[in-house]
């Protein structure tokens, strides 16, 4: 990694943009198939479920986002041993915890979606679609953890076609399964299930017979709490943002349900896809960032550390931009592609530009929060990452509806993003002051 740190970047968040994208666009294919094909109560009831794969997100980057980074600075510290062990424990945890979550989830399901927001309009969609999807979930906490240990350990062209391959598969398998087969909303989740199996195989097979240094080997997989806490304390951040995303979910369907009905749940389905799929481009551009900022504070060269902080940090910015552009000057078309009743688009059209009117500030507060989990500044990360969900949106969610009604539940997100902004910008000066930059030549 000695190369500039601008073209480092490039090279590997390309593939992870391109990668994660991809993921993203094959569920924003899912969502369009199901609310044009099955109707706007389909399109609800996947709404409910967000909770759901929040959880199974929360988990799988607790593993896989914890394990990246320290692969990427054991890697920096010429440590390939320990590296490896960060692989072979990470294995082991993924299995034992996808496994055991899947079985929990099935044996209280019902009461789950109840929990999550479900009504009678769109209760059983959501059931059809966690019933089938749960295995999905399970197979993409494998495909995704090992997805970030390959990029982290020097393959990030190949990282980006294991997502091909899945977005491929799902995108072929989506209008034979909900439009041909006439299965609705089960046949996506069918669908997925399928395509995060082959993913998951490909990725496996990588660490199985790939010619990597992080490769699966005899004497890995012996659980040591060392290694488990040095990948739990820094996938922690992340996971717990998954985990704060799951609660402000439920949170805004049930006060959703209660201002607005089936229907303001559904227009928030539409808003979740929206900005999910925007963040997919700056977590792609975090996921490349994570690897050269990791290894270069491992060796310690906080110069290059620095500075692919801020080329990641610029680009996530002009990525948001472009999102907060979608929600302020087409936000009926975004939600035709979704929506096919004339008054619903228009309704969830203005929820868009409301609720993304200060989208643009999110690029560099996420890029911030990965750089703190890159350099092992767990508590940070956590503190960053929890400040807009959780800090600033649940006080405005809990405020702002009793005093602007449904309206206020969609200027809770503005609001939010402008004082996590703030927080972010204090944080990352201060912390950027820190570092004596040595004397080395970039």
């Amino acid at each position: 990694m000695e190369r500039p740190v601008g073209r480092l970047l490039w090279q590997y968040s390309v593939p992870a943009v391109v990668g994660i994208v991809v993921m993203q666009l094959y569920n924003i294919v899912d969502r369009i198939f199901i609310g044009q094909v099955v109707g706007t109560d389909a399109i609800a009831g996947l709404a409910i479920t967000f909770p759901v794969s929040n959880i199974s997100t929360a988990l799988g980057v607790l593993i896989g986002g914890g394990a990246a980074a320290r692969v990427s600075i054991f890697l920096g510290n010429k440590d390939t041993g320990r590296a490896l062990r960060v692989a072979g424990n990470s294995l082991v945890l993924t299995l034992v915890i996808g496994l055991a979550y899947m079985g929990l989830f099935y044996l209280f399901l019902d009461d789950l979606l109840v929990l999550f927001g479900a009504t009678d309009a769109n209760m059983q969609y959501a059931r059809d679609m966690m019933v089938y999807v749960l295995p999905g979930l399970f197979l993409t906490n494998i495909a995704f953890s090992f997805n970030n240990i390959m990029r982290a350990s020097g393959f990030p062209m190949k990282a980006m076609v294991t997502m091909f391959i899945g977005a491929g598969v799902n995108v072929i398998l989506d209008p034979i399964f909900i439009y041909l087969l006439d299965w609705g909303i089960k046949g996506a989740a069918i669908a997925t299930d399928i395509a995060m199996g082959v993913s998951a195989l490909f990725v496996m097979s990588h660490f199985i017979k790939g010619r990597g240094v992080v490769r699966f080997q005899r004497g890995i997989y012996r659980l040591d709490w060392k290694i488990i806490w040095g990948i739990v304390g820094i996938g922690a951040a992340p996971c717990i943002v998954n985990l704060a995303g799951c609660l402000i979910n439920i949170l805004i369907n049930t006060t959703l349900n209660r201002y607005g009905g089936s229907d303001a749940i559904a227009s928030a389905g539409v808003f979740v896809t929206v900005t999910s799929f925007v963040v997919a481009f700056i977590i792609g551009i975090c996921q490349g960032m994570q690897p050269i900022a990791g290894y270069n504070y491992g060796a310690g060269r906080y110069d290059r550390m620095k500075r692919v902080f801020w080329y990641a940090a610029g680009v996530a910015t002009v990525v948001s931009v472009v999102g907060w552009s979608l929600g302020m000057l087409v936000p009926q078309e975004v939600s035709s592609a979704f929506l096919t009743d004339a008054e619903m688009v228009e309704k969830t059209g203005g929820y868009l530009s409301l609720s993304m009117s200060m989208f643009w500030m999110v690029g560099l507060q996420i890029v911030s929060s990965t750089f703190f989990q890159s350099i092992g500044k767990v508590g940070k990360s956590i503190f960053l990452s929890l400040t807009r969900q959780v800090l600033f949106l649940i006080p405005t969610l809990l405020i702002l509806p009793g005093i602007y009604g449904l309206k206020g539940i969609w200027l809770c997100f503005p609001t939010s993003d402008i004082f996590a902004f703030v927080v972010t910008v204090v944080m990352i000066v201060w912390q950027m002051r820190q570092f004596r930059t040595p004397s080395v030549k970039i």
